[in-house]
């Protein structure tokens, strides 16, 4: 277990500090977005997002994504009572599109050519961290899972710590200020 540490409303693990992480998706072929079994997390004013997006984003995806998202709506419930994204049979991501044998974000691609203004869920933006919502402060966690092995060989061979990786994400999720903290801390840590 790694020490945690607070930066403004966060608890943050040291773990983002320390591991090293850099997505290879010619290793993974994206199987983060395919493998599992719930739907990406999301909040309440995403589910808003998505809902909004979901006509300009549907060109992009696949028949058997827009069959699920028809058939249970552009995100779901999950057992726990979360928000998700919808998933294909249990499995697949319903946004998810393929490049090849490489899953990508339909989402994104949207994004990438100008369609919609919102990238993807921040929960996937943020990955491999995960960040959960208590009543007093937001836990910021590191998700060891071992099909990013390889992003994890790579990121260690590149020497980007998991913190760096994710940087636009955590910009994107707590303000610059608090990124600017954390980096801080970071320092602090190396001394």
């Amino acid at each position: 277990m790694y020490p945690m540490f607070q930066l403004g409303k966060t608890i943050v693990s040291e773990e983002i500090l320390e591991r090293d992480f850099v997505c290879n998706l010619s290793a993974c072929k994206g199987n983060c977005c395919i493998d599992g079994d719930a739907g990406a997390p999301l909040s309440a004013d995403e589910t808003k997002i998505m809902e909004e997006i979901y006509p300009k984003v549907k060109p992009y995806l696949r028949p058997e994504g827009i069959a699920a998202i028809e058939a249970q709506g552009t995100w779901v419930k999950g057992e726990d009572g979360d928000f998700e994204t919808t998933l294909i049979e249990g499995k697949d991501c319903a946004y998810v599109i393929f490049d090849g044998a490489t899953a990508l974000c339909g989402i994104e691609q949207a994004y990438n050519e100008g369609i919609v203004s919102w990238k993807k869920p921040v929960s996937c933006h943020l990955y491999p961290i995960r960040v959960k919502d208590f009543s007093e402060f937001t836990a910021v966690n590191y998700d060891k899972w071992d099909i990013c092995n390889d992003a994890c060989t790579l990121g260690k061979e590149l020497q980007v710590p998991v913190y760096k990786f994710v940087k636009e994400a955590l910009v994107r999720k707590f303000g610059e200020d608090w990124y600017l903290e954390l980096e801080k801390v970071a320092l602090d840590l190396k001394k």
